[in-house]
C-alpha cells in the first residue's frame, strides 16, 4: 500500500509545494501528530511521516514501546521499517499529518523557520475522521503556531505541557488537548533520553 499522494506530486508549480503524503488516520487513533511539512524528497528514506533517517522520531517510539531504539531501524539499508511502523501505529492508535497542505521553501533546507504557509490544513476535517482522538501533538514551533492560529488557541503550550483546544471535543464530549513535545530532530538541543522521557509521558497519559 502506498501512502504517497500521487495527485499532488505533479502540483509543485511556481515554487509552491503541495503535500506529498496522504493523511494517516486510523479510526482508533487517540493521538494525532501534526508537523509542519515533510522535508524535501531527497531527504526521505521511506514514503511516510518522519522519513529523514537522521530524525529520531521512530527511534524514540522504538525505545518507548519496545525498549529498543533501533526496533524500527533497518541499519543495513539506512531506512526505517515502513510496514512495522504502519502496523504499530494502527495498533496503538497514532495518526499523522501536517499543519500545512501547501508551502513555499524560502531556503533550500528543511528548517521550519524558512517555510511559508500557503494553504493551512483543515484540521477540523481531520478530526471529524478521528472520533476517539484525545490530543493533537506538535513537536515544533511552526506547527504549534499554525494550529493556534487555525483553531483560535490564545496561548500556545510550552514544551512538555498541554492546553485545551477551545470548542473542540471528541465523541465522548471531552475537550481535545494541544500537546507540545520537543522536536525529534537532532538539531534540537536535548539528549535522546530526555526526549524519550517527554514522549513517554505523553503516550502514557493518552494511550495507556
Amino acid at each position: 500500500m502506498t501512502y504517497l499522494n500521487t495527485d499532488n506530486i505533479a502540483r509543485s508549480t511556481a515554487d509552491v509545494e503541495y503535500h506529498p503524503l496522504i493523511p494517516f488516520l486510523p479510526e482508533n487513533a487517540r493521538v494525532l501528530f501534526l508537523g509542519s511539512f515533510p522535508p524535501q524528497r531527497k531527504r526521505w528514506c521511506m514514503d511516510f511521516y518522519y522519513p529523514n533517517f537522521i530524525n529520531d522520531h521512530w527511534r524514540i517510539q522504538g525505545q518507548i514501546f519496545f525498549g529498543d531504539r533501533n526496533h524500527f531501524v533497518d541499519a543495513e539499508h539506512k531506512r526505517f521499517k515502513l510496514e512495522d511502523i504502519v502496523a504499530h501505529c494502527h495498533q496503538k492508535g497514532i495518526a499523522f499529518f501536517d499543519t500545512s497542505t501547501a508551502i513555499r521553501r524560502l531556503k533550500d533546507n528543511a528548517s521550519d523557520k524558512f517555510l511559508e504557509v500557503v494553504v493551512p490544513t483543515d484540521i477540523p476535517a481531520l478530526l471529524r475522521q478521528l472520533p476517539h482522538c484525545q490530543a493533537i501533538v506538535t513537536t515544533g514551533e511552526k506547527a504549534t503556531d499554525t494550529i493556534c492560529a487555525s483553531l483560535g488557541i490564545p496561548q500556545p503550550p510550552k514544551v512538555n505541557t498541554s492546553v485545551p483546544i477551545p470548542h473542540v471535543h471528541n465523541k465522548d464530549g471531552k475537550p481535545l488537548l494541544l500537546y507540545r513535545l520537543p522536536s525529534s530532530s537532532r538539531a534540537y538541543p536535548l539528549a535522546f533520553e530526555k526526549k524519550v522521557a517527554a514522549y513517554q509521558q505523553m503516550f502514557r497519559q493518552m494511550l495507556f
